[in-house]
Order: structure tokens, then C-alpha cells, then sequence
């Protein structure tokens, strides 16, 4: 069982290894914390910690270092998450709440955090799958070139180009749109592409051609949003911490392509989900997925269909818990405050 105090100077030692890169060791720990013992209790003390492999010595005679296991315990027991400063906020606020539409908002988002934490940000889509049709819109840019546009209820919108062999005639776009709104509008996506499938049985032959363009191309559509995505930013944070990783990088950065890969871990993730409002995965704890040299952070934010998605960073086991939880879980309660104002 480790003391109060053990658990303090595993604190510390995170902390500090965090900061350096440096195995820590007692004699550091006395001058640099105010622990009140001597070197050869703090010894003791890490000894304990050892026994519990919360920490190892990388080198004979070496300093001491977190391991997974130790992680787990600061993050679990341990971290203090910071919150963020006047200026981080501010942050936050004015760079994603400038966003124009969902695709920007999570474009600035996964920007920003790379930026606050120093890491490789995730973010996905609004559960897509459960999404409902908020509206259909036609619009025509030339005599014969038309952009059909498809809104769900979780902000996504989608756009695509058609380009007709006859004239476009207003007032049969008009009545097109107001059916094909009537028709869908409310329908979950499933539902919706069922639906568009016999959309042109009810109009007349001469209508039939550009009827069956604008569906088919509806239904490409409906059928992105259905399709879970992530967004990534800051992939060269990796780099910078290539020291980090034993042996090559690259099976980390082929493993953070694979967006099926990422999605399954953060849906296992949501299972795990803290107090803290951060989820954390470390280690050996994302072996399975080829990540066994990172820890993941996610937390959920909401979009204004009240579908629930993650957002997250990704990086070295030897990171900045603290911080990066602070920074996660503000820009995921900052996303859905702002979404759900849509």
C-alpha cells in the first residue's frame, strides 16, 4: 500500500519528468519540493513506488519514471486540472465562434486544440447516423447547372453540383423543393434514402431525367452523413516528440490514418468516462489498436440535434494530463454551448 506521502512524490515525479524529460531522483525532488524529509526517506518512498511498478529506472543508477500503471494512478487520484486562463478562453471563443458552418465550427476546434495542448486533436462528427433531415434546398446557378443542398438537424451540411440538359425552369424547382421538404423533412436518414429511391413516381415523364439526378444525388448525400468521420490536426506534434517513442514512430502515425481504428477507440472510451468529464486511455491500455506508446484523452460534446460525439488529443504517455484534460473538456462543454445555440 503506498503512503499519502509515496502518492505525493508520485505527483511530483510526473510532474517533473513531465516537464524534463529527465528521470527524476530523490536528491532533486528534496531541493525542489518542500516534502520536509530527508533524500533517504524520499529514496524509500520512490522504492515503495517501484515495488508497485508505478515507476522504473529506464538506466542502472538512473532517475526514476513514471510507467502506464503509474499514469493511470496520477491521472485517476492525482491530476489537478488547471483551469484555463483568461486567455486560453478568450481563445476559444473568438477563433471557433467565428465558424460560418459545422464543417468550419470542428475544423477551428481540432485547430485550436493542437494549438492549447500541443498535440495530435481529434474530433468527430455528430453521431450522423441518428441525424434527422432538416431541409432541402435547390438552387440554381445557371440556366443549366443546379446545386442541391442537404441539411440535417445535427448542423451538417452537404452540397453537390448537377448539371442539366435542359433549361431549369424556376417555377418547376419550386415545386420540386416543396416536395421533396414535404416529403423528407423530419426522416432519419435510413428512412430518407428509402424514400428518394421511389421520390420520382410521382412526377411526369418529361420531368423524370433531371428528378432522377437530383435524387441520386440527394442520396449521395444522405449516405456521407451516415458515414462516421473524424477530423485530425497537428500530426507534426508527434514529431517534436519522436524521443518519446521507443524504436520508429511511423506504426503510430500509420495507426492514427486509420479513422475506423480511432472511432473504435473512442467509442470504447465512452464506457471509461471520469468524474472529471475527461476520459483517458494510457499506454498498454491502447495496445489493441497500435497506439500502445500514446494516451488518448476524449471527452463529448452535443450538436443541436442532440446527438453526442467526441472530441480528444493523442500523444506520448509522457504528456501534460492536467492541462490537456483542462483544455479537452473546456473545448467540448465550449462546442456544445455553441451548437446548441444553432
Amino acid at each position: 500500500m503506498v503512503s499519502e506521502r509515496g502518492l505525493e512524490v508520485l505527483r511530483v515525479i510526473v510532474q517533473d519528468y513531465v516537464a524534463s524529460r529527465e528521470p527524476v531522483g530523490s536528491k532533486s525532488i528534496v531541493e525542489r519540493h518542500a516534502f520536509g524529509v530527508s533524500a533517504a526517506t524520499i529514496r524509500n518512498d520512490m522504492a515503495l513506488l517501484e515495488d508497485e511498478e508505478l515507476i522504473a529506472a529506464p538506466h542502472t543508477s538512473s532517475g526514476r519514471v513514471p510507467t502506464d500503471k503509474g499514469y493511470r494512478v496520477f491521472v485517476d487520484h492525482l491530476a489537478d486540472l488547471r483551469p484555463l486562463s483568461s486567455g486560453q478562453r478568450q481563445a476559444i471563443e473568438t477563433f471557433v465562434g467565428q465558424s460560418v458552418d459545422l464543417d468550419d465550427v470542428l475544423a477551428r476546434t481540432v485547430r485550436l486544440l493542437s494549438q492549447l495542448t500541443h498535440q495530435v486533436a481529434l474530433v468527430q462528427y455528430p453521431s450522423l447516423a441518428s441525424s434527422k433531415v432538416r431541409h432541402i434546398e435547390l438552387v440554381p446557378l445557371t440556366a443549366t447547372r443546379l446545386m442541391t443542398v442537404f441539411i440535417t438537424d445535427s448542423g451538417r451540411v452537404e452540397q453537390r453540383l448537377i448539371d442539366s440538359s435542359d433549361v431549369l425552369d424556376d417555377a418547376f424547382l419550386a415545386d420540386l423543393r416543396t416536395k421533396l421538404n414535404a416529403g423528407l423533412a423530419g426522416l432519419g436518414l435510413s428512412d430518407a434514402a428509402a424514400k428518394l429511391a421511389t421520390f420520382s413516381d410521382q412526377f411526369p415523364l418529361e420531368r423524370l431525367q433531371l428528378v432522377g439526378r437530383v435524387t441520386a444525388s440527394l442520396v449521395e448525400q444522405v449516405m456521407a452523413n451516415r458515414q462516421d468521420r473524424l477530423l485530425m490536426a497537428g500530426a507534426a506534434n508527434l514529431a517534436r516528440t519522436e524521443d518519446d517513442f521507443s524504436g520508429s514512430i511511423y506504426p503510430v502515425l500509420e495507426a492514427i490514418e486509420e479513422q475506423v481504428t480511432l472511432l473504435r477507440l473512442f467509442g470504447e472510451m465512452e464506457l471509461e468516462h471520469s468524474g472529471s468529464g475527461v476520459a483517458v486511455s494510457i499506454g498498454k491500455e491502447n495496445a489493441n489498436f497500435g497506439l500502445g506508446q500514446t494516451s488518448v484523452l476524449t471527452s463529448g460534446y452535443s450538436s443541436s440535434g442532440g446527438s453526442v460525439a467526441r472530441l480528444g488529443v493523442l500523444g506520448p504517455t509522457r504528456m501534460d494530463y492536467s492541462n490537456n484534460m483542462a483544455a479537452v473538456r473546456a473545448v467540448a462543454r465550449y462546442l456544445s454551448r455553441l451548437l446548441g445555440e444553432e
